[in-house]
């Protein structure tokens, strides 16, 4: 299967501004027409060092196109992020962002422009039984400081009926996972899947990681688009364009090419 070619279609060519993030001069009907987003890094979705800018910016640059603009990533630390996205004239919004209601009440949420499924990790060697959120009490459970792990899991957190081991990093958390430092970590799919595909740090062991079937949370990625009459209309051609592109389709291809780059460094 050429995958370039199922990609084609969906993506708009990589230049070396992008990769690089080096400012390219625009001419005024170029610059009238660009889509400029605000994002942290977060592989797989977003990052300066991946192809398309990651698979939500591959699904932005796709919808863009669609109507005629050109997406164009720049990338922050993510309270500051979404400042920007919110405040910054020179910016149509940020993204990808969850929605929630203090976020719908500062800017207009696009349509869904893909998920992330968050759940555990744990070691197949030992088997992780839980049905409710409530059946992890006793277990060490690693998550990423400062992130939610969505609203269930969040409060029992608070409450003191959970105990959690936090890190900077997901990385991290599979690395005590590993070492049976915690019996569990609190990871999206997508996340988990790029990392043991290319992190050369879990290469030998990666195999013995699995993603439990039982989910914390299915959330939406959006575009927050700003609040003004300018990101209005943004917001509605972003969510017309995006009913003439199929995500599902981009995000297989996008793991496929993924896979093969990974299938040609090892040879």
């Amino acid at each position: 299967m050429n995958v370039a070619r199922l990609l084609r279609p969906f993506l708009a060519p990589l230049s070396a501004g992008a990769v690089g993030l080096v400012p390219i001069p625009a001419c005024a009907h170029e610059s009238a027409n660009v889509l400029r987003l605000a994002s942290l890094e977060w592989l797989p979705y977003v990052g300066p060092g991946l192809a398309q800018d990651g698979l939500s910016g591959a699904v932005a640059m796709a919808v863009a196109k669609q109507f005629g603009y050109k997406a164009k990533v720049e990338y922050f630390p993510w309270t500051r992020a979404m400042q920007v996205g919110r405040e910054d004239e020179s910016f149509s919004g940020y993204f990808p962002a969850y929605y929630t209601e203090e976020r719908a009440r500062q800017c207009h949420f696009s349509a869904p422009m893909g998920h992330s499924t968050v759940g555990l990790a744990y070691l197949k060697d030992k088997p992780l039984r839980w049905h409710t959120v409530n059946d992890l009490a006793g277990m060490k459970i690693g998550v990423v400081a400062g992130y939610s792990n969505g609203a269930e899991f969040d409060a029992l957190v608070k409450q003191g009926k959970l105990t959690i081991d936090a890190s900077p990093g997901d990385l991290f958390n599979l690395k005590k996972l590993l070492a049976s430092r915690v019996q569990a970590a609190v990871i999206d799919r997508a996340v988990l899947r790029y990392l043991l595909l290319t992190e050369s740090t879990l290469k030998k062991e990666r195999d013995q990681i699995a993603f439990h079937e039982n989910i914390l949370a299915e959330l939406s990625l959006h575009v927050c688009f700003q609040r003004t009459p300018a990101g209005l209309k943004l917001q509605q051609k972003f969510d017309s364009a995006l009913r003439e592109v199929d995500v599902r389709k981009i995000e297989i291809a996008y793991f496929q090419q993924l896979e093969n780059d990974e299938k040609l460094k090892a040879k």
